[in-house]
């Protein structure tokens, strides 16, 4: 009885512990800053969630061809999954639906892209070219 009730707490335990270290380490690698005010400069707003796949698949793009862009494109990376009221203002004001969702935004702030959705690597580094 003792080896069934530790496998049925293992069972419901684990995915929950997993689930609680992935939103953890999402929530502290997220950046947001206030995206009304951008230094004039263009923006990427990436609404993601740790438990999302292809969310996981942009963010590795990201990591791959962002850092060419630092300094000039400004990147705020928003878990979804978070709850804060930046947080919800930010997707109640872009409108998300669904992750990841990508916002390209000029240096006045007006949307130019969206994309839901993951895509590829060149597709997403072509874009970010026509952002500068």
């Amino acid at each position: 009885m003792k080896k069934n009730l530790i496998a049925i707490l293992l069972i419901f335990a684990v995915p929950v512990i997993v689930y609680m270290a992935l939103t953890k380490s999402a929530a502290t690698t997220a950046q947001p800053t206030d995206t009304t005010n951008t230094a004039n400069k263009p923006q990427v707003i990436k609404f993601t969630s740790a438990m999302c796949l292809d969310c996981q698949k942009m963010n590795e793009i990201f990591k791959e061809i962002f850092p060419k862009y630092e300094g000039k494109i400004i990147l705020t990376e928003i878990p979804v999954q978070d709850g804060s009221s930046f947080t919800n203002s930010q997707i109640e004001k872009y409108n998300v639906t669904l992750v990841p969702t990508i916002i390209l935004l000029d240096a006045t702030g007006k949307q130019i892209k969206r994309i839901e959705g993951a895509i590829e690597k060149d597709a997403m580094d072509n874009l970010l070219k026509g952002l500068e």
